[in-house]
Order: structure tokens, then C-alpha cells, then sequence
């Protein structure tokens, strides 16, 4: 036999190395592609400075930060640096990018599923906010709405909110976190639960009511990603509560 033969050693196989990020390797990839995300949206409030021979500094940045028009183009300018910092950490894996973050369409009843839980949770808060006596929509997204509508921007902020933020943040959240985390020790249920709170963190613009709503709903897109085994099914459904928040605020405020 081979093994007891010296000059034929049995063949050793070598395990191929893994081709997902665990648990570390996915927090810090995932921090590196919130910068990058942070960094494309900063940078074209950075640009609209220049091209305006304002001078730099924090002050013109906020100022021109909060201008619809340029937050909107922020918000999509995220989306390309996002990408390729997601395609990069899966590049290195070697690792297809589709399978690694589960790019399939659903299938028409998971859509229509995963569309009737929304709203169920939508309207379950909403019902809260009532009788709560709280607004449903955050009072500075209401005014920026407004604002944008009246100032032109209307189209602008759509896009960027309910495509270009959408996107970048299911790549990261449902796509990129929860792919590596549910490999790691913490296993599907850890996995959706910390991604959502990563998701709701990236929302601190909001109090801890509006907050909980973000985590509640992240729950439930972390749960279709899974069950459903497509980010663009959460991509869709995030795509579709955004636009319908924008829309509903615009007309109401008119």
C-alpha cells in the first residue's frame, strides 16, 4: 500500500481556503465599505464647493450639504464607491460576486410575501405614531421633501432615495454582512439580528422611536433575504418603502 510505502506517501488534500469572510474579516471589510460609501457621498458635496470657488471648510460643506439638490446627489454619488468596495472584498476571495451576495430574482409569491410584511409592520407603527400623538415621518425629512419639491429637486431626491440608497445599503447590510456573518459563529439568526442593528446605526439621524421602527423593519428584510435567498427581493422592498415615504410626503405636503 501506498501509505506503508515511503517513496509513495499517500496524497495529502489540501482544503481550499474559504471563499466567505467570517465574522472579523466581514466587520472589518464592512467598516471599509462604510467608509467608502461615506467618502463618495462627501466627496460630491466636496465637488459642488469647488465647482462653485466657494472656500473649503466645514462651514460651506454643511451648508451646501443641506441644499436638497446636493444631498440628493450625495446620497447617489455613495452607491459607485459602495459597489467597488464590496466588489474588491469579494475580488479577494475569489469569489463570485452574484453568488456572494445572493444577486436572483424572486420569485413572485416571495415578493408579493415579503411586500404584505412590510406593510403590516409600516402600519403597525404608524398606528403606534397615532396614538402617540407623533409625527410619521421625521420632521427634517418632511422639510427637506418639501423643499426639494418646491425648489426642483423632486425627481433628484426620488432617485437617490428610493434607488440609490437602497441599493448601497442592502449590499452592505443584507448582502456583504449578512453573507459573511451567517458563516461565522453566530449563523443565520445572530447574522440578521447584528446586521440590522449595523443597518439601523447607519440611520442615527433619527430618534430611538424612529430608530426601533429601522431596526423592526431591517428584522424582517434580514428574514427575506434568507428565506428567499435574494438581496434583490430586499433590494425591491426597501426601493418600494422609500418611494412610497417620498411620494406620500410630497403630496401631502402640497
Amino acid at each position: 500500500m501506498d501509505s506503508l510505502n515511503p517513496d509513495h506517501p499517500p496524497l495529502v488534500m489540501t482544503p481550499a481556503p474559504p471563499r466567505v469572510w467570517k465574522f472579523w474579516g466581514t466587520a472589518l471589510w464592512g467598516l471599509f465599505i462604510f467608509v467608502a460609501m461615506f467618502v463618495g457621498q462627501v466627496g460630491a458635496i466636496l465637488l459642488l464647493v469647488v465647482l462653485r470657488g466657494v472656500p473649503i471648510g466645514m462651514a460651506s460643506l454643511q451648508s451646501i450639504g443641506h441644499e436638497p439638490q446636493a444631498l440628493a446627489l450625495s446620497v447617489i454619488m455613495g452607491l459607485p464607491t459602495t459597489l467597488a468596495a464590496v466588489w474588491l472584498a469579494i475580488r479577494i476571495k475569489k469569489a463570485s460576486f452574484v453568488d456572494y451576495l445572493a444577486l436572483y430574482w424572486p420569485s413572485w409569491k416571495q415578493l408579493l410575501f415579503g411586500a404584505v410584511g412590510l406593510v403590516l409592520i409600516v402600519l403597525a407603527w404608524e398606528v403606534a405614531s397615532r396614538s402617540l400623538g407623533r409625527e410619521a415621518t421625521p420632521g427634517f425629512m418632511t422639510d427637506l421633501l418639501k423643499s426639494g419639491r418646491d425648489k426642483g429637486g423632486a425627481l433628484m431626491l426620488l432617485l437617490a432615495f428610493s434607488v440609490a440608497a437602497p441599493m448601497s445599503e442592502e449590499v452592505l447590510a443584507r448582502g456583504f454582512l449578512l453573507r459573511g456573518w451567517s458563516a461565522s459563529f453566530l449563523r443565520v439568526p445572530g447574522a440578521i439580528l447584528l446586521s440590522s442593528l449595523v443597518w439601523t446605526v447607519v440611520h442615527l439621524q433619527y430618534d430611538m422611536y424612529f430608530l426601533a421602527e429601522v431596526f423592526s423593519i431591517g428584522l424582517w428584510f434580514g428574514y427575506m433575504r434568507y428565506r428567499a435567498g435574494s438581496l434583490w427581493l430586499t433590494i425591491i422592498l426597501h426601493a418600494l418603502n422609500n418611494m412610497t415615504a417620498v411620494v406620500l410626503t410630497m403630496w401631502l405636503g402640497s
